[in-house]
């Protein structure tokens, strides 16, 4: 039994593209690696609440560097994206490798043609703020806080959502909480609570 642990996804050249926290550890296995002398591979079983079925496509594009444009997730199931922003989220520093943020004031565009639910909205605000694949929150809290700074754009800036009206309708479930409001216009009340200028077309 060893425990807990972090696994660490590598890219090609063993650089760490992202690390996962894993519990329960357990060797079931163990043999003499063909990597190199006094050095073993080990079969384990583990526990990993955030590492996703189907998250191994998008981590082989960012591997490979096919993630390269925006909108790859709209062919994705609707089960399959949360998968892709989990790998957005945890490749996030290893993709922008130290890049500042825009700066204040830098104008952005959102396409709302394919924006359908929370997680399409988060995959098309990932790739409006950080381009292909990018990370801008996979959930309404998470948004908020990439709003703060350190995750791709400081606010104020201004946010030219194409196809609106598309993703107004689709966005019509009711948010339960203190009052009764709709996502779209919780997105919306999140944003200018940061100071984002939203321009809707």
């Amino acid at each position: 039994m060893a425990g807990n642990a972090w696994f660490d996804v590598l890219d090609g050249d063993g650089a760490v593209m992202g690390s996962y926290f894993v519990g329960e550890v357990t060797v079931v296995d163990v043999e003499p690696s063909a990597r190199g002398f006094g050095l073993v591979d080990l079969t384990v079983t583990l526990w990993c609440e955030d590492a996703l079925p189907g998250a191994e496509r998008a981590w082989d594009l960012v591997r490979t560097g096919h993630l390269n444009r925006t909108g790859m997730w709209h062919a994705l199931a609707p089960e399959d994206r949360r998968a892709w922003l989990s790998v957005a989220l945890w490749s996030h520093a290893y993709r922008r490798r130290g890049r500042p943020d825009a700066p204040a004031g830098h104008a952005f565009t959102l396409d709302g043609r394919y924006v359908v639910d929370k997680d399409s909205f988060s995959c098309a605000i990932g790739d409006a703020i950080n381009g292909p694949g990018g990370y801008f929150g996979w959930n309404l809290d998470a948004l908020n806080d990439c709003l703060g700074g350190r995750w791709g754009a400081t606010a104020p800036f201004t946010l030219h959502w194409d196809s609106s009206a598309v993703a107004r309708n689709r966005l019509d479930e009711r948010v339960p909480g203190d009052r009764e409001v709709v996502l779209f216009d919780l997105i919306l009340e999140i944003f200018e609570g940061r100071g984002v200028s939203v321009i809707l077309r």
